[in-house]
């Protein structure tokens, strides 16, 4: 397996040494993937804030973005380390934007084509959604926003990342590989129950009916769970009645439950593993066997010596990242 760490500077290509490693982090929503490295200043070695990065793995590029941050230690000045983010950094931007009858995906375009972004494959997610003011929100939020409408109607989830240097849209029932994490591929695991957080044994909906001036309450508890984890109560502002109870008891069944995180530590490599990505787990976690597959939420790939390991955190069911 052989490592390689591209910086274009004015037109000139430098292929800096790496002293130790090179690590690639990606999260499923709201935050750019980011590249970071410790490279040996050789002579002839001249690059600034905003040129170009590439890394590729056995000649494939995995990772495209622009350098944001060079730092150096006096007792090592002949080191730099160095901080690359994907386009994806851009959407950090505010902005203000209404609109009406766009797909996620549209919504989307318009972003890329006012902030200059290249744009690759794009999932026909299908809803249009009829209008929308986004008044200062980051552009992260205002595509996040578009793709949660799509998801409450139609149920399907998407996911948006940065493909070596191209926007791209994926429905994750397409982020599926064939790959196993188990006793023999993970290094180690964090697991934890919790009903700490996210965890509700009664849902109280309020609705302020401005007619008759009333206030009207919709509850769907869990006296088990109550008698057990004492109450922990779920509680909203609705704008409509319509649904209020079957919307309650969805809650309840959504939120009465322990939670589980876990976190996988040193697994054998694979660089088709991004946030979003679907695999298959199968590890004893002591109170439960669990062989299912989960959603990658975040992944952190670090090569380095000929090696490849992954830390991620996964999601799905009543695992939480």
């Amino acid at each position: 397996m052989t490592y390689e760490l591209l910086i274009q500077h004015q037109g000139a290509v430098m292929l800096p040494p790496v002293v130790e490693s090179v690590s690639i982090e990606w999260e499923r929503q709201g935050q750019p993937g980011k590249l970071t490295a410790d490279i040996v200043k050789t002579p002839g070695l001249s690059f600034q804030e905003g040129d170009p990065c590439r890394f590729s793995v056995d000649g494939t590029p995995i990772f495209y973005g622009f350098v944001f941050e060079k730092a150096r230690k006096g007792s090592m000045d002949q080191v730099i380390t160095i901080t690359v983010y994907d386009q994806l950094y851009y959407l950090k931007n505010k902005d203000t934007y209404v609109y009406s009858n766009k797909t996620a995906a549209a919504v989307i375009r318009m972003i890329a084509e006012d902030f200059q972004l290249n744009v690759g494959a794009l999932a026909d997610t299908g809803y249009t959604i009829a209008s929308r003011v986004e008044d200062n929100r980051t552009l992260f939020d205002i595509i996040q926003t578009a793709l949660d409408e799509t998801l409450k109607a139609t149920s399907q989830m998407y996911v948006l990342y940065d493909d070596v240097g191209k926007l791209t849209l994926k429905n994750i029932g397409d982020m599926k590989l064939g790959l196993l994490v188990d006793n023999e591929t993970a290094g180690d695991f964090d697991y934890k129950t919790s009903i700490a957080s996210q965890t509700y044994d009664k849902v109280k909906l309020s609705y302020e009916n401005k007619d008759t001036g009333k206030r009207e309450i919709f509850i769907a508890q869990d006296g088990s769970s109550i008698n057990q984890w004492g109450v922990l109560q779920y509680y909203e502002k609705i704008d409509s009645t319509a649904n209020a109870k079957a919307m309650a008891d969805a809650l309840l069944s959504l939120y009465n439950t322990k939670t589980r995180t876990l976190k996988l530590k040193d697994v054998l490599g694979d660089v088709r593993v991004r946030a979003g990505t679907m695999l298959v787990v199968m590890l004893g976690l002591g109170d439960m066997n669990l062989s299912s597959y989960l959603m990658v939420e975040q992944v952190k790939h670090t090569f380095s010596n000929e090696q490849h390991v992954m830390d991620l955190n996964m999601r799905g069911g009543t695992f939480v990242a």
